[in-house]
């Protein structure tokens, strides 16, 4: 098919989240009503992910989260982090930080255990990590009470650019305080009064 590379494009660009090849067939075949190989949409991925990566371009395509998505290079990221810092005030609370971090490493994981490993009670910041979708709620615990499952969330491993959670940095590269996860996230509040865990070290 003509220009199937551009509707391709089209929709990788359009999309608010990674857009699976499974999507992107099912909305080739109904706007076109023509059957499509999935050997025929890898090819012009593959076209697109080259175009792209040359350096003339300042982002690039890349497969994340189980889908496809354009994203700034590495080159640019310090000046986009500037950007975003000038014109947001919001991003990850240290609490919020601390118990994302757990879900992260520690998934599935019970609020309780996260508040073994804090110390203290995690209800407001899972609560925010909830209402923002960074986290989800993906079962109960076989254990004594049935306690709710925490696991992090499609949307979390689209914001940190994540293929799958194996991509997760080792817990030695946190070494540097540059490599703090969310040290420049712009989702939450870290200014505000944290009420619900101020009594709890927030």
């Amino acid at each position: 098919m003509d220009y199937l590379v551009q509707h391709i494009e089209s929709l990788i660009f359009s999309a608010d989240v990674p857009i699976t090849l499974k999507e992107m067939k099912s909305t080739l075949e109904e706007a076109f009503g023509v059957k499509f190989h999935r050997k025929e949409l890898e090819k012009a991925l593959l076209s697109i992910e080259e175009r792209y990566a040359q350096e003339d371009y300042a982002f690039q395509m890349q497969e994340i989260a189980g889908g496809y998505q354009f994203l700034s290079k590495p080159a640019y990221h310090e000046t986009i982090g500037i950007y975003l810092k000038q014109t947001t005030k919001k991003r990850l609370s240290k609490a919020a930080l601390e118990t994302l971090s757990i879900i992260a490493y520690r998934q599935p994981v019970t609020k309780s255990d996260m508040e073994k490993i804090r110390g203290v009670s995690c209800d407001y910041a899972v609560q925010k990590l909830l209402e923002k979708e960074l986290v989800a709620i993906i079962g109960r615990s076989d254990s004594p009470g049935r306690p709710l499952l925490y696991g992090t969330s499609p949307k979390f491993m689209d914001y940190f650019g994540l293929k799958n959670i194996q991509d997760l940095p080792k817990l030695k590269e946190f070494k540097e305080p540059d490599s703090e996860i969310g040290e420049q996230a712009p989702i939450e509040e870290a200014n505000i009064e944290e009420k619900g865990d101020a009594k709890s070290d927030v």
